[in-house]
């Protein structure tokens, strides 16, 4: 017998030819992607609009993937961080992010991330594997049906700023948001979406070849290279001249405002000389700049910025004409906020709770 197929591995046209291949008509295709991904089924058994037999059909050819949820931690600001664990051993986390005027979905695209990044806890996990475009799907819709329960709200916004490098995982990536934006899917606008990315200058063209229609922003943290390559490795070979070729190019191509995500350190990027090398930098492309306060981890040396310098910085940039909002950081009681998902709890991965998606 063949090797089953990962069904939410087809696009819509794909599985549409799968059945017919299984003696199916044309329209059951539409059925069985409405129950995989509107419906979030994850047995075929679930498929009730199906006849038996071809429920008994897709269960001989095919299977679906999942995720289970193996822990779960409220903050004090509300904030719930998840641990999701991908298959026996191998977990990733995502965060509901209930503020006044939004409920964000934070989510992860790797087990474990490649990059490195000095001031992050997930870099200092190596990369296990690339999640699928069906596991980055359940997050959200996991982080959803939560928002809904818990705080009598609907999701609003996604953000691929989790555990992994979205770059390095581009086409699940992409492949997840088409669902997610799909009216097969949840229909959320691209516009509700913003993938962030540490810098990889040729998928951030690609971005640009795609005309993608979500939002985009980029870790920058530091506007010189001495400084970016101390605390993240990639610089080296993403310097930025390579990034804002890369930036002007996805903007000619997207007509989308780049976001810059600018972590402040004390006494390492927070000076006024920082902030005239950001607004250099900001000037390549139209922008806005997330400055966000650091989230101290673990045996890393790097502090938060005074709250002072921080205000001045903002300040400055604000003077120059730039779009300027502090992050203020949540979830950091569980160790939810910016930086610091590293399934910190290593007893999660030896749980399995009833819990599934």
């Amino acid at each position: 017998m063949s090797k089953k197929i990962n069904i939410r591995d087809l696009a819509f046209e794909e599985l549409k030819t799968q059945l017919i291949n299984l003696g199916q008509q044309a329209f059951r295709a539409k059925q069985v992607y409405e129950w995989l991904w509107n419906k979030n089924a994850h047995t075929f058994e679930e498929m009730s609009s199906l006849s038996k037999d071809l429920r008994i059909k897709l269960e001989e050819h095919f299977f679906i993937d999942g995720i289970k949820v193996v822990d779960q931690q409220a903050s004090s600001d509300k904030t719930i961080k998840c641990a999701f664990e991908i298959e026996k051993g191998k977990v990733v986390e995502g965060v509901l992010i209930p503020t006044t005027s939004r409920m964000t979905a934070c989510i992860s695209c790797q087990v474990g991330c490649s990059l490195s990044c000095d001031f992050c806890a997930t870099g200092k996990l190596k990369l296990l594997r690339n999640l699928s475009a069906g596991e980055i799907y359940d997050q959200v819709a996991y982080l959803k049906r939560l928002a809904e329960e818990k705080y009598n709200t609907p999701l609003t916004n996604i953000v691929y700023m989790g555990m992994g490098e979205p770059m390095l995982n581009y086409k699940n990536v992409l492949r997840s948001i088409d669902v997610i934006t799909s009216k097969e899917g949840m229909g959320m606008s691209p516009r509700r979406i913003t993938v962030s990315t540490a810098g990889v200058s040729k998928m951030i063209k690609k971005l640009g070849d795609d005309e993608v229609k979500f939002n985009f922003a980029l870790s920058l943290h530091a506007a010189n290279d001495e400084k970016r390559n101390k605390i993240m490795e990639i610089n080296e070979k993403n310097d930025l001249e390579s990034l804002k070729e890369a930036l002007v190019y996805f903007y000619e191509k997207t007509g989308t405002r780049v976001t810059f995500e600018y972590i402040i350190f004390k006494d390492f990027n927070d000076s006024i000389e920082d902030a005239r090398e950001l607004v250099t930098f900001s000037r390549n492309v139209p922008c806005k700049i997330n400055i966000i306060e650091y989230n101290p981890i673990d045996d890393v040396g790097y502090q938060r910025a005074d709250p002072k310098k921080v205000d001045e910085f903002a300040a400055y940039l604000e003077s120059k004409g730039l779009v300027v909002n502090i992050r203020r950081s949540r979830g950091k009681d569980i160790d939810a906020a910016c930086g610091q998902l590293a399934n910190k709890n290593k007893a999660v991965v030896e749980r399995t709770f009833k819990t599934s998606i």
